[in-house]
């Protein structure tokens, strides 16, 4: 989550050949040395800044022409590169479960009111059910489009999930404060409250375990909490990371699938491992050069694991292969040109996305590792970042496109902006949609949804007045919840009167974007309407 610049200002101190050129670099450490310490401070909870009068200025730190900032307002690659998913078998098989052919056109669209008739007699592959291709297909018309705040607080909210069953919410907010909110009934409804234990600055991560019973939380400690989430009983427990010397903060947690395990991605560059059955930390990984931001198991076997961090890399391990002693990635995605914020895993084994603060998502398939080649390149440009993503506006050379030499990635999604924390991304659900969508949240206090196979979005939401952290979508219904810095937790849902709320001016629909719009009209117009529906909502 930090700066990285000690390398970068030593570097440049002995390059310098004149005095006035010498102290001028200097002046500008020591500038950036207190930058560092303030955010140090701030990261760690020891001090707040309250605005009394003007901003303080922290973006002219760097005096280099491109380091220019401008305001955080994201633009989409209207020609996104999709050869290397295009030659990929990913492709294919997404394609190919939808009922689409190579071209990515279904042949023939058919009305839901179609589809509903045919399931009704069994000509559904299902056999009276849709697949998941009928679903994602008629999802595509109906993504969430319109916001409702189901829950509001007086500080940021930070975390928000769902439970893998999609019945409980979990929020994390700064007032330290955990919330657990019943959705059962499509209402939000609190059960339960947890005060938060040695919390620093916020709650930074939590999880849920694979049964739904427990969940975890981290923050800056030494230690990540583990609280049951309903019954008589109340559990609190504190469990011992046991890291090094210096201030520490798990900024990402996960139970593994069988709920035996506890993997921790933290601030000095090291993978943890806690045994529940023992009730102690088994492993300590020496994984990155900077902080790691975050981990994810690849699929259910718990077995495959990847960590993202600060030094742009996403590197991945194998469980069985690991130990205090032997600590070697099986393989390292090098693509980046800033450090990553959020892993996430497709859950097939094979495919993950990474968030950057080079303001991209990259797409990559587990059986292309980058070279070595790629990775010195990567920690080239990583290490020429001379911003601070938490209180900087984005370098005008972000806006670029900046191709890393030996980059493998599938394909890289741009138009969020990645500022002040670590916005998280994910696939979206595959009993809804069949993981066709990226989805993530945005500085600028939107969601945004990518087409996986276009690289375009498909639905840019906004609604909230600050940085979105976080992003849930339920596993078997059709809405989002985003976790914003407003203090609010808002629900995306689909709204026939909303369709086109979410569209700007400044946003450029693609040709296959217009092509899906006209069909997304079509199956509304071949729904029938009672004549009280007709007439409370004439169509346009």
């Amino acid at each position: 989550m930090g700066s990285r610049q000690s390398d970068a200002r030593a570097s440049r101190d002995s390059s310098s050949s004149s005095s006035s050129s010498g102290a001028r670099r200097r002046d500008s450490d020591s500038e950036m040395d207190y930058a560092e310490m303030l955010a140090y401070l701030m990261r760690s909870g020891q001090i707040r800044l309250i605005s009394s009068g003007p901003e303080l200025d922290l973006g002219g730190l760097d005096s280099d022409d491109d380091d220019s900032f401008i305001e955080c307002c994201p633009e989409a690659d209207l020609n996104p590169d999709t050869r290397a998913i295009d030659a990929s078998d990913l492709k294919q098989q997404m394609l190919f479960k939808a009922g689409m052919n190579h071209s990515g056109v279904v042949p023939g669209v058919t009305p839901v009111s179609n589809m509903l008739s045919k399931r009704a007699i069994g000509k559904c592959c299902g056999l009276g059910t849709f697949s998941r291709g009928d679903r994602s297909l008629v999802s595509k018309s109906f993504l969430p489009n319109t916001m409702r705040t189901v829950a509001q607080f007086s500080t940021k909210a930070f975390c928000g999930n769902y439970s893998k069953d999609g019945s409980v919410f979990l929020s994390g907010c700064q007032d330290q404060s955990l919330r657990l909110y019943d959705t059962t009934s499509g209402k939000f409804q609190k059960f339960k409250e947890i005060k938060a234990r040695n919390v620093g600055w916020s709650i930074l991560d939590t999880a849920f375990s694979p049964d739904g019973n427990y969940l975890i939380y981290s923050s800056w400690s030494e230690y990540i909490h583990l609280c049951n989430v309903r019954g008589d009983f109340q559990t609190h427990s504190a469990l011992d990371m046991e890291p090094g010397d210096g201030h520490f903060c798990p900024f990402s947690v996960q139970f593994s699938s069988n709920n035996k395990e506890i993997l921790a991605g933290a601030n000095d560059g090291f993978l943890y491992i806690f045994d529940r059955e023992i009730n102690k930390r088994t492993m300590r990984i020496d994984a990155h050069e900077d902080d790691i931001n975050s981990v994810r198991f690849a699929d259910e076997t718990s077995q495959i694991l990847f960590s993202g961090g600060d030094d742009g890399l996403c590197k991945v391990w194998d469980r069985r292969m690991l130990s205090d002693t032997l600590c070697e990635p099986v393989g390292t995605m090098a693509g980046h040109t800033d450090g990553i914020t959020c892993v996430d895993s497709k859950g097939d084994g094979r495919h993950l996305i990474t968030n950057s603060k080079d303001q991209s998502i990259k797409l990559w398939d587990l059986r292309f590792f980058s070279p070595p080649s790629a990775v010195s390149n990567c920690r080239k440009a990583v290490a020429g970042q001379h911003w601070d993503y938490r209180w900087q506006q984005v370098p005008r050379r972000s806006k670029r496109k900046n191709f890393i030499d030996g980059d493998t990635s599938l394909l890289t999604y741009k138009g969020h902006g990645v500022l002040h924390t670590c916005i998280r991304c994910h696939f979206s659900p595959a009993f809804t949609t069949d993981q066709k969508y990226i989805y993530c949240g945005c500085a600028t206090g939107g969601v945004i949804i990518y087409d996986v196979l276009t690289g375009k979005i498909v639905r840019k939401l906004d609604g909230h007045r600050a940085c979105v952290r976080d992003v849930s979508w339920h596993p078997y219904e059709n809405n989002i919840v985003s976790s914003s810095w407003d203090g609010s937790h808002g629900l995306w849902e689909f709204k026939r009167d909303g369709l086109r709320d979410w569209e700007h001016d400044d946003f450029h629909e693609s040709e296959e974007s217009s092509d899906d719009s006209e069909c997304d009209e079509d199956i509304f117009h071949d729904v029938r309407r009672s004549r009280r529906l007709r007439t409370r909502n004439p169509r346009p």
